[in-house]
């Protein structure tokens, strides 16, 4: 499709739209195409980006029963923003997607990057952004990051807790058992194993992505997900068993993955997104030394043909039925429920 300048096109059908991608400043993983085949095998989203000229708006309709169908820059990310585009460009891109839009009757259009590049656009909900220099090597990243952090790395180290990096299939099912009891520790489902499995698959591996795992006298203790693409990585799943906390797993864990990505060029590992009431989980992340920004949304509401406001949807009344909801039932709420938050 083509309107205005402006094509429609899928980046799953361009061989080299990976290798074009790490030309640009301003790529993430998430325009990649690993990520884009976990999207469609998992909930069937279908890619839809625009393209004016050089300029990129990365976009996927996402189709539910439940809440109807909607356009979303990209599901279940963090931040996604658009590719080269001047606020002219941008204007542009905006513009086809809402048309787009109305074609396909979505019900919602929500972009989760690009807010400053249409600057009279309010944004929708609004998070903190984290990201971490891996480029001084370990002596300058390990001197940059809070005291506690480092006696607490320091402290697992002497208590005996192991470290394993790998792309193991058996890794990932250790890491989603601690992310089921993270979960119902905070009144959430878990995402559905069928989507890690094809995280697996199409990421992992890929050799894009890695599980780094703590364990204590056999025992996982905590586990973390982590995504790369040419010289930028993101932090995208972490977990954890509470009653082993005080080995401090979380904090090796996360020291171990800074020095594994930095060993192979990796430059900047994003953390990302954080809750602006969620004061502990920005404590720690600035913790490890990284630098704060803002990530905007925008949601666009075609009903009510206006840009909407909302709450991140972080705590509400279903925390308190999740949290006490048994684990196996929990297992099928989110393989039920997942397909239709993105």
């Amino acid at each position: 499709m083509e309107s205005g300048g402006v094509r429609q096109f899928n980046p799953l059908a361009d061989a080299n739209w990976d290798a074009s991608l790490l030309a640009r400043p301003d790529f993430s993983f998430f325009h990649g195409q690993a990520w884009l085949r976990v999207l469609v095998d998992s909930y069937g989203f279908e890619p839809c980006f625009l393209a004016a000229d050089s300029a990129v708006l990365p976009l996927m309709e996402c189709s539910s029963w439940l809440t109807g169908r909607k356009g979303v820059a990209l599901p279940f990310t963090d931040e996604c923003g658009p590719l080269g585009a001047s606020p002219e460009a941008m204007a542009m891109l905006y513009q086809t997607a809402l048309n787009l839009g109305r074609q396909r009757g979505w019900k919602t259009l929500e972009l989760r990057g690009g807010r400053d590049l249409l600057p009279s656009a309010q944004p929708s909900v609004s998070y903190w952004g984290h990201d971490i220099d891996l480029a001084g090597g370990e002596t300058v990243m390990f001197e940059r990051m809070d005291g506690a952090v480092r006696r607490g790395i320091r402290k697992a180290e002497r208590d005996g807790v192991k470290i394993e990096v790998s792309d193991r299939l058996e890794a990932l099912a250790a890491f989603y058992e601690l992310l089921c009891l993270t979960r119902q520790r905070h009144g959430l489902p878990p995402q559905p194993w069928e989507f890690f499995l094809n995280i697996h698959r199409h990421v992992v591996s890929q050799k894009q992505g890695i599980i780094v795992l703590a364990t204590h006298e056999g025992r996982h203790i905590a586990a973390s997900v982590y995504f790369f693409l040419g010289h930028r990585s993101i932090y995208k799943y972490g977990a954890s068993d509470y009653a082993w906390q005080q080995l401090r797993g979380s904090n090796l864990v996360m020291w171990a993955a800074m020095k594994w990505l930095a060993q192979r060029g990796i430059q900047t590992l994003d953390l990302g997104k954080t809750s602006l009431q969620n004061a502990g989980l920005q404590r720690f992340k600035l913790n490890f030394g990284a630098q704060e920004r803002r990530v905007e949304y925008l949601k666009y509401d075609y009903r009510r043909a206006v840009l909407v406001t909302e709450s991140d949807g972080v705590d509400g009344w279903h925390n308190a039925i999740f949290r006490r909801m048994p684990r196996g039932l929990s297992r099928v709420a989110g393989r039920l429920l997942y397909r239709h938050w993105a």
